[in-house]
């Protein structure tokens, strides 16, 4: 019987930290976009009746999604900027903290990254909720090394 130091519990979605080249460590709230999928092509092969071979194609990896209560102002002026048509690539990191916050249990590196969309707050004076921004990335490419 295995005793319940070897035990593997799940990770926690809750402690995570977004990394961006030179770029301040981001606190988000949220982040969206950790997904890869890999387009097939069948391909009907003469003579052969029982199935229909099936062939990779290209990887998709969409945008990355980050919410925050408030986006950094360097983060602003990085959008600002593509927008004059200076165009920064820029590579991070997104790491998923075990319970204590000490220790990296998952690391997702992005590569080639240019901000693609920000979205403000909703604003309400009749409300009480926190004002959120989104901080969307389009990338070439997630790597998981842990």
């Amino acid at each position: 019987m295995a005793s319940t130091a070897d035990r593997a519990d799940p990770f926690l979605a809750f402690r995570f930290e977004v990394r961006l080249d030179d770029l301040p460590v981001g606190g988000f709230s949220d982040c969206g976009g950790l997904s890869v999928e890999t387009e097939f092509f069948d391909y009907p092969e003469g003579g052969v009746n029982d199935h229909v071979q099936r062939f990779p194609g290209r990887s998709r990896h969409p945008n990355l999604v980050l919410k925050r209560g408030i986006v950094d102002k360097l983060l602003w002026d990085w959008h600002a900027d593509l927008q004059r048509g200076v165009v920064r690539f820029r590579n991070g990191a997104v790491l998923v903290r075990d319970a204590s916050g000490t220790r990296t249990d998952m690391r997702f590196e992005f590569h080639g990254a240019l901000p693609m969309k920000w979205t403000g707050p909703e604003l309400s004076a009749g409300g009480n909720a926190v004002a959120v921004e989104t901080f969307e990335l389009a990338h070439n490419g997630l790597d998981r090394r842990i």
